[in-house]
């Protein structure tokens, strides 16, 4: 599988088939990250529950669903997890086919029983979810645009805290994998030092939020900054409502 980074200082964003991960510089994804923090003595109680009963689809589609959202609506995406509840309003008018692609799998029940599998705690502070393989690779089959790079969030190359966005497959050295998202998304839980190459297409909710601390303090398995996160943080349900 290709992966593709772009290099944020000394992280990297590494994108796998539409996932985003971390590490320092550009690796595939089992390279050693030699600037890592020392690891934990002992891992963190896991702070969730246990998910719900039930599997992932293993759902795949031809091709990008028709837009069929109302651009000039509210949207709000509610997850809900092991964790506790994210609440995620989304901005049809800025990043119309990327919320009309998730109204589109959440109606599938795509995201459901699905793991966030990566966190990240130095750097870049993002737990990343949408993936139905958990392990980065996963899609759904097809591909969607950039929107929204020239967001005024952005601005200084900071994605703020309370920013969801999409991970895609581009890679700043070659200037190549534009217009390549997929499922995956990352929910940031401190402003994050990123290029705007990632559409931001909602925002956390302050409850959320406090969700995304409780998981983020928990920390990820590697003891590195980037691995997955030693709480279970599993997407019980996901739905979207248009108000």
């Amino acid at each position: 599988r290709a992966r593709n980074a772009v290099i944020a200082g000394a992280l990297a964003v590494v994108v796998a088939g539409g996932a985003v991960s971390y590490a320092a510089g550009a690796f595939d994804g089992d390279d050693t990250k030699d600037d890592a923090s020392a690891s934990p003595s002992s891992t963190p109680k896991d702070p969730c529950a246990k998910a719900a009963p039930g599997k992932v689809k293993p759902l795949s589609f031809d091709k990008e669903p028709k837009l069929a959202i109302d651009k000039s609506a509210d949207y709000t995406m509610d997850l809900q997890t092991t964790c506790g509840d994210i609440a995620l309003d989304l901005d049809a008018a800025k990043a119309p086919r990327t919320v009309n692609s998730f109204d589109f799998l959440v109606k599938k029940g795509y995201l459901d029983h699905t793991r966030c599998h990566r966190l990240t705690t130095g750097g870049i502070y993002v737990l990343q979810c949408g993936d139905p393989k958990g392990d980065g690779t996963g899609t759904p089959g097809y591909k969607i645009p950039d929107e929204n790079l020239k967001d005024e969030r952005l601005k200084g190359k900071v994605y703020p805290a309370g920013t969801v966005a999409m991970a895609n497959q581009y890679n700043a050295r070659t200037k190549k994998g534009r217009n390549s998202g997929g499922s995956q998304f990352f929910l940031v839980y401190q402003d994050s030092q990123l290029p705007p190459d990632y559409t931001p297409f909602g925002t956390i909710s302050d409850s959320g939020m406090k969700v995304l601390k409780k998981i983020a303090a928990a920390g990820e398995s590697s003891g590195q900054g980037d691995g997955a996160p030693n709480a279970t943080v599993v997407i019980d349900k996901a739905t979207v409502t248009k108000s």
